[in-house]
């Protein structure tokens, strides 16, 4: 190696030591001395955690994070991580406590919401979830209003006919039930209900609607376009041209944008109830320099879908599997549901609150397996947020610099035991008596809670009564599988946009004293 050779390579090496040297400043600076600190290669919930496996002081695999619940945090001894991004230079904190989760969520101008997360949904167009400011307002004084009391209204009757012609047309009134995926039953309850309520369009268990011209049914393009929204987000549009199924998947896509650019043109002037109706409605008796126009519309009426589609018919999936878990907790559920309903009517909307075990099990559900794991916000200016120890016994103030990615830890918070006892325990009776609910966020908290909650919950409940009136609900034990060896099969989880179950077998058995 000559002169030259040793040159260059001296000059590189300087290059490199600058390099770390420079990481090493930006740690100490942004990390170093602060409650749970610690490091990381790549971003903890960056594109790699979702494709590598979990390699320590490199990633934070995205499907490990559920699994350790609040493990991470009893391990640095502080409901509040500091983690430094080696590669990106970035400081991001993760919080599991209530107090300075409430801090973040309420303070809207401190910590605005991280929109480019939600930028991917936007495939008809901009909406209440993929954007702030102004836009966002101007969205959600429409929509929210479009969410009213007779939408949740029209929601839960057309649950209660959606479960009627399961019963009587998919499964014909048998004694007993097998389904071979739980979430695929699920997927399809939901898809349903939110076909009509959203669209005003009834969907039937039997195929028996008709493509229109060239374009696939709106019901096989709803049910494609609602499972493979991680698949489009992933591929760019010329994979269409490698792949048959890719390119029905853009098919659908499309065909559902003519469909809801279509109902824009036609419903203008009708007397729906159904959201899209009402949306229409609603942004035409506004200000007309805040009006929606139609990409925006079918924008916000497609994340509507989404968001309910997904979260409803996963948190419903969840429920059923840990009721068939606890049939303790599904006896008691029944005892109350056949004393509000002693004769075997159908519930109606006005008796909702009156099924408090229903909701009970429901919110322990979204309390174990919440759909969204974890918010992302992004710190607007430099401030403080206060740390506790996991003890509680000690508090720290934690800096946190202008442009800091803060995580609210949705999954760590509800599975504190600083504020759940015995968390890993499926005990609906914790919300019939006092709950702490600043510890409980699964539809988020502050100015950009979840709009649709209360549609949600009435889909849930409705759906939820509707079975348990009529079926008991059992999982199906593999040969010499132990009670704990099924229940970690039964209740593993993925995730993707939300919080996933697997494709577990389930049998319903028509109850005997009906």
């Amino acid at each position: 190696m000559d002169d030259h050779d040793h040159s260059k390579l001296l000059f590189l090496l300087c290059i490199f030591a600058l390099y770390i040297l420079h990481k090493i400043l930006n740690y100490r600076k942004l990390v170093g001395g602060r409650a749970g600190n610690h490091v990381t290669l790549f971003h903890p919930y960056g594109m790699p955690s979702y494709l590598l496996p979990q390699i320590r002081w490199v990633v934070e695999a995205a499907n490990r994070r559920f699994p350790f619940k609040h493990q991470r945090y009893d391990r640095y001894g502080w409901d509040i991580l500091s983690n430094y991004c080696v590669l990106s230079s970035s400081f991001i904190i993760a919080i599991a406590d209530p107090n300075a989760i409430k801090d973040v969520l309420t303070s809207h101008s401190r910590f605005p919401r991280y929109v480019e997360q939600y930028k991917p949904l936007s495939f008809f167009g901009p909406s209440v979830l993929s954007t702030e400011g102004d836009e966002w307002k101007k969205y959600k004084k429409v929509v929210k209003p479009a969410l009213s009391d007779k939408n949740s209204r029209m929601g839960w009757s057309e649950t209660v006919r959606v479960m009627n012609d399961l019963f009587e047309e998919e499964w014909g009134g048998k004694d007993v039930v097998k389904v071979e995926s739980c979430l695929e039953l699920t997927l399809s309850m939901a898809l349903y209900v939110l076909s009509a309520a959203v669209f005003g369009q009834k969907l039937s268990w039997k195929e028996d609607e008709r493509p229109q011209g060239n374009k696939i049914t709106f019901k096989r393009a709803l049910f494609d376009v609602s499972s493979n929204l991680v698949l489009k987000m992933a591929l760019p549009n010329w994979a269409g041209k490698m792949s048959k199924r890719v390119k029905e998947i853009q098919d659908s896509f499309n065909s559902l944008d003519e469909y809801m650019l279509e109902m824009v043109q036609t419903r203008d002037k009708t007397d729906e109830t159904d959201l899209f109706s009402s949306l229409l409605k609603e942004n035409a008796t506004g200000n007309e320099e805040t009006a929606l126009n139609v990409r925006e519309i079918i924008g916000n009426v497609f994340v509507l879908l989404i968001a309910g589609h997904e979260t409803a018919a996963h948190t419903i999936c969840f429920t059923l599997m840990l009721l068939a878990l606890h049939p303790e907790e599904q006896d008691n559920l029944y005892r109350e549901v056949k004393a509000l309903l002693p004769d075997g009517r159908e519930p109606t909307y006005e008796e909702m609150p009156l099924f408090t075990r229903a909701m009970a099990a429901y919110y322990e559900t979204l309390r174990m397996f919440p759909p969204v794991t974890w918010i992302p916000k992004v710190c607007a200016e430099d401030t403080v947020l206060s740390a506790p120890s996991v003890d509680g016994t000690r508090m720290e103030s934690v800096p946190v610099p202008r442009g800091t990615h803060v995580i609210v830890d949705v999954v760590g918070l509800h599975y504190n035991p600083r504020h759940w006892e015995d968390p890993t325990e499926f005990r609906p009776s914790r919300f019939i008596r006092e709950w702490p609910k600043d510890a409980f966020i699964p539809f988020s908290a502050g100015s950009h809670a979840c709009i649709g909650r209360k549609f949600f919950e009435v889909e849930a409940i409705a759906i939820l009564v509707m079975l348990i009136r009529k079926y008991e609900i059992e999982i199906p034990t593999k040969s010499g599988e132990t009670y704990e060896e099924k229940k970690a099969r039964v209740l593993a989880t993925t995730t993707a946009i939300t919080l996933t179950p697997g494709d577990i077998p389930v049998v319903f058995r028509k109850r005997l004293d009906l």
